[in-house]
């Protein structure tokens, strides 16, 4: 398979997952990498200039957008999706012990869990914090 296909299909997932999240670190990743597609394209032998290139749009970008980000990040109305798992209930789906995560299923996703207590599959759950990968809950019999 060609370089500048391998670098297009990840410029355009990288892009798809930015669409979900919201945190614009994977779009400029996803743009560096369709330069690179489009280096790979034009110089497919060269495989360091795709990656140097592709990483000094990357560098770029996050560096002269940052106020930018910040600015939306910050506005009125603007509420990170990870933002909203708080308060929202789930199910258990695999245990959850005191000191080690569990899995919970929370709408259509499924998150890494801790717990002050434990707490056994398919009991329900609410969310009371959040990290970036891993979410704090509470058995809905204790709220």
């Amino acid at each position: 398979m060609s370089m500048w296909i391998i670098w297009l299909v990840a410029g355009i997932l990288l892009i798809i997952a930015e669409m979900l999240t919201l945190s614009f670190y994977m779009l400029w990743i996803g743009i560096g990498a369709l330069v690179a597609a489009a280096i790979a394209f034009f110089l497919p032998d060269v495989y360091l200039w795709q990656v140097i290139i592709g990483g000094i749009v990357v560098i770029v970008l996050t560096v002269f957008t940052r106020p930018l980000t910040r600015k939306v990040r910050h506005s009125k109305g603007f509420k990170d999706a990870i933002d909203e798992l708080v308060g929202k209930q789930g199910e258990v789906i695999r245990d959850i012990e005191t000191g080690s995560l569990g899995i919970v299923k929370i709408g259509n996703e499924t998150w890494s869990a801790s717990a002050d207590d434990v707490i056994a599959e398919g009991k329900h759950v609410i969310v009371i914090e959040r990290s970036s990968a891993v979410v704090k809950v509470k058995r809905m019999e204790e709220m």
